[in-house]
């Protein structure tokens, strides 16, 4: 049995092309002098104590020189890895909007160069990057604690071992990452006067050179867009889109999630946990626990080719408006629009996303989503 839910295959592969460089760093002693025209001249002892201090310091060199030339016959594993070629390169957009809400009680993270957060990275991989959806309810600190902590017990967890068994230590990392959350913010919710009943929804975009790993809980959803390769467009040449879920929405309406909240103790009336809780798994909700109520994210896997436009990851008042279809082909008609106003250190590409990911949370506020609203947009470039 495999340890994701992978998305289908591509319908046309592309290829990474790997190269490993090595550089050598030498760090030698020198020293230099200025004489004085009327410096007197140096002694014959001195002269012989120079030439004694000039062979030691030719000496050293020749045995470091030796030293390096064995470390590299005998060591060659020791050579360094830069960055494989053809990765994808993600930029994020986030766009957050409060609806009629009294309060914003979303949260996000937009970590496209996560390399920074992690002590060491496994010798197969040169990039990471994190991006996540966090919606509260019941008020904003459960979203808030899991936007803080998250991905820094993630980058605690992250695994170290090789490229044949790093999906299976992942899988347990990502696990273990939600696991911790959740723990660490009941621990501080239940120590508070009055205790915090706050709760949370998390969908996590987790990147590892071309492969999207993705945790979610909850009904905050990941839909990704792939154009079709040519040989699979229609006769008029024209590519087609396809919407990808990259999620799967937790509540308590699901067969599966409505037994086990009912194995528990719990009951679901009115499509909610005991007639209030919305969702079936979430970050917090510590008297709902008891009834159910679980923080094991539903992981899913895929690697990203040529083919791939963009992800779309949105807190569930987007989709309440929205239907993934819908989101990805909005996104579509923005980026294919003719001008855009022009922005000092943006690219057109990248105004045209930003654009896009600003247009769609304040369409689903248009709509009629009285719920808070966040998109985040992650370009997909090769």
């Amino acid at each position: 049995m495999d340890l994701f839910d992978d998305l289908p295959e591509p319908t046309q592969s592309c290829a990474s092309s790997f190269q490993l460089m090595s550089f050598v760093f030498y760090f030698g002693s020198s020293s230099s002098g200025l004489i004085s025209a009327a410096s007197p001249s140096p002694t014959k002892e001195e002269e012989e104590e120079e030439e004694k201090e000039e062979e030691k310091r030719l000496k050293r060199k020749r045995d470091d020189a030796d030293c390096h030339a064995e470390r590299e016959d005998e060591e060659p594993a020791e050579i360094k890895k830069v960055c494989k070629e053809g990765l994808p390169v993600l930029k994020g957009f986030v766009a957050a909007r409060r609806g009629e809400r009294d309060e914003m009680q979303d949260a996000h993270v937009l970590l496209p160069d996560m390399n920074v957060c992690l002590c060491a990275l496994p010798g197969h991989v040169s990039q990471v990057s994190f991006f996540a959806v966090f919606d509260g309810h019941g008020g904003a600190r459960a979203s808030r604690f899991a936007a803080e902590n998250l991905h820094a017990n993630l980058a605690k967890k992250f695994p170290s071992g090789e490229k044949e068994t790093f999906d299976k230590l992942m899988k347990k990392c990502l696990l273990d990452t939600f696991r911790q959350t959740d723990e660490d913010f009941l621990k501080k919710a239940s120590s508070q006067k009055p205790a915090w009943k706050d709760g949370s929804t998390a969908t996590c975009v987790l990147v590892v050179d071309d492969t999207v790993y993705v945790a979610n809980l909850g009904d905050s959803r990941a839909v990704l867009c792939r154009v079709e390769a040519a040989a699979a467009a229609g006769a008029d040449g024209e590519k087609r889109s396809l919407t990808l879920s990259l999620s799967r929405e937790h509540n308590p309406t699901i067969y599966e999630e409505r037994m086990r909240i009912q194995r528990a103790g719990g009951t679901v009336r009115d499509g909610r946990v005991l007639g209030v809780l919305e969702v079936s798994r979430s970050i917090g909700d510590g008297q709902y626990k008891r009834c159910g109520i679980i923080s094991t994210p539903d992981l899913r896997r895929v690697q990203l080719t040529a083919n791939d436009r963009f992800i779309i990851l949105a807190c569930d008042g987007l989709f309440k408006v929205f239907s993934a279809d819908e989101a990805v082909k909005f996104v579509l008609n923005v980026l294919q629009e003719g001008s855009v106003e022009q922005k000092e250190g943006l690219t057109e590409e990248e105004l045209r996303f930003d654009a896009a990911c600003q247009q769609l949370a304040s369409e689903a506020v248009r709509r009629g989503c009285a719920d808070n609203v966040t998109v985040i947009l992650l370009s997909i470039g090769f």
